[in-house]
């Protein structure tokens, strides 16, 4: 796996792309120079955990045959200043699972996705407190 980085302007704004020609664009607050062109590096860790974990609950939910019509995701991040770095400390994620899914299994999925499948979470410090709920919306 590899992503090239390129800086965009004399300031914060970067672009990263793959091996099959995907980007994205990477940004800084103002403050420091961002000119809000991209996301901000801790916004893209939050982005890939929970696209990490969605991705396996997806997954877990049609080897059980279960097809939810929707999956989204929103995902909080708090963070605590410790000298001049800002690490997560916790961060919680809310799945909305549309369609007739029992919400018992889809708890399973999700606990399950975050906890043994996903490779982001996996990556992350031990001491990140990782939470999370599913909401089921019926039909």
């Amino acid at each position: 796996m590899k992503v090239k980085l390129s800086r965009q302007n004399k300031n914060l704004w970067f672009k990263a792309g793959n091996s099959t020609k995907n980007t994205v664009n990477i940004d800084g607050p103002s403050e420091k120079g961002g000119v809000n062109k991209g996301m901000r590096p801790m916004e893209l860790l939050l982005s890939s955990l929970v696209s990490c974990a969605a991705f396996d609950l997806s997954l877990i939910l049609e080897k059980q045959k279960l097809n939810p019509d929707a999956i989204d995701a929103e995902v909080i991040g708090m963070r605590e200043q410790k000298g001049s770095v800002m690490p997560f400390t916790a961060i919680d994620i809310t799945f909305l699972i549309q369609g007739n899914i029992p919400e018992k299994k889809a708890n399973r999925a999700a606990e399950l996705a975050i906890q043994k499948y996903c490779s982001v979470k996996s990556s992350l410090h031990p001491e990140i407190k990782i939470t999370h709920q599913v909401k089921i919306i019926k039909d």
